[in-house]
């Protein structure tokens, strides 16, 4: 079987469940492609980088001025669907197609002329809104009718950023037009979450079949290991605190993490893992930052050091790294949102509702309960 996966970039947590199905593709003897349009040049021949940095860049300046993502980067679309052709796929399996690398409706048509078997793994739910990637933090519905009818998007602010709010509509319609041209039969959605899955049984793709796949971490990598970050950071004698996010952004719950810096006196550390050089000048005292880093062996030792990571999200799917510090021994204090409380597998390991719960539960796993003004009210 000849089985092509495309996505946005080929690192990140949708880059790597794209390789983990290669390797598996791979190791039940089938020929298989990892395609991308950002990111690091191919390594292999079963490896093809079909975008410019150029492009990209031109995608996301339209994008700011339109709207219209994934309605951009005709030439680099070509290239890929060249690619496909010359491939034959039997399978072709989807994930990211924002991000600026890809125009959607030309692959769509491509797609469909074949009546080509396709996946499409929905990392959110970019696929059948009219602009946004998450609506929960808002609780917006307009997803459901058709974005832009009523009022104003509210997230047009959020990735992927534009300053024009006239073509959400549009959006809404291309899409459902395009990604609806195959029939049930040839495409199969899949979802890491339930919560997901949920959401796609109420929007325009609900006549699709979709299965649940919850992601998985290569756990010979992520799991409890020596580790000499306390020492190297001074953090010896110290409860650690765990943030790790890239990018962070409101989002991910950054304020939160300055926020908890109030809650705890000197004996607990917090250590933030993926800031951007400008976040790094902008933090507090108090407060460890680091970039991010594109080592997962290094990663595995900062989650063994750590007593708890804290995961702020606002609006997530089924987050990676709830995942990879539990199989490194690390309990998960996380928001209940989206998939959030699916990922959960440690004893200790909670899904709160805000702020002052996390505060508790942090409390609780860092045994502080009993240390006076450390906790807060």
């Amino acid at each position: 079987m000849r089985y092509v996966q495309v996505n946005s970039v080929p690192y990140g947590s949708t880059g790597a469940v794209m390789r983990q199905i290669h390797q598996e593709r791979l190791a039940l003897g089938d020929e298989s492609w990892m395609l991308w349009g950002r990111g690091r040049a191919a390594r292999d021949a079963h490896e093809f980088n079909y975008g410019t940095r150029m492009g990209t860049y031109v995608d996301a300046a339209l994008t700011r001025l339109d709207g219209k993502a994934g309605l951009h980067s005709k030439a680099a679309t070509r290239r890929l669907l060249r690619t496909l052709d010359e491939l034959d796929p039997h399978v072709v399996h989807l994930h990211n197609l924002h991000g600026y690398h890809l125009n959607y409706e030309m692959l769509f048509a491509w797609l469909a002329a074949r009546n080509q078997c396709t996946y499409w793994t929905l990392h959110d739910c970019w696929a059948f809104t009219g602009h946004c990637a998450y609506f929960t933090a808002v609780a917006c519905g307009q997803w459901k009718e058709g974005c832009g009818v009523c009022q104003r998007c509210p997230q047009l602010r959020e990735y992927p950023r534009t300053w024009c709010g006239r073509t959400c509509h549009e959006n809404w319609q291309r899409k459902r037009a395009a990604f609806t041209q195959l029939p049930p039969q040839s495409l199969t959605l899949v979802t890491p979450s339930q919560w997901l899955a949920e959401l796609v049984g109420q929007s325009f793709l609900a006549a699709y079949p979709v299965h649940v796949r919850h992601n998985v971490i290569d756990q010979t990598i992520f799991r409890p290991v020596a580790s000499s970050f306390r020492h190297d950071h001074g953090l010896a004698h110290k409860r650690i605190v765990l943030g790790v996010a890239s990018p962070w952004t409101s989002r991910k719950g950054l304020d939160d993490f300055l926020r908890l810096r109030e809650r705890f006196d000197d004996e607990v550390a917090i250590a933030l893992v993926g800031l951007s050089r400008s976040q790094l000048r902008a933090l507090p005292a108090g407060i460890l930052g680091l970039e991010r880093t594109s080592s997962p062996e290094e990663l595995a030792r900062i989650y063994s050091a750590a007593d708890v990571l804290f995961n702020p999200t606002r609006e997530d799917n089924y987050p990676t790294v709830n995942l990879e510090a539990q199989a490194c021994g690390t309990p998960v204090v996380t928001y209940d949102v989206g998939g959030c409380a699916e990922t959960l597998s440690l004893e200790r390991s909670v899904a709160v509702k805000g702020f002052d719960e996390a505060v508790d539960a942090l409390c609780s796993i860092l045994e502080l309960s009993k240390i006076p003004d450390v906790c807060g009210a």
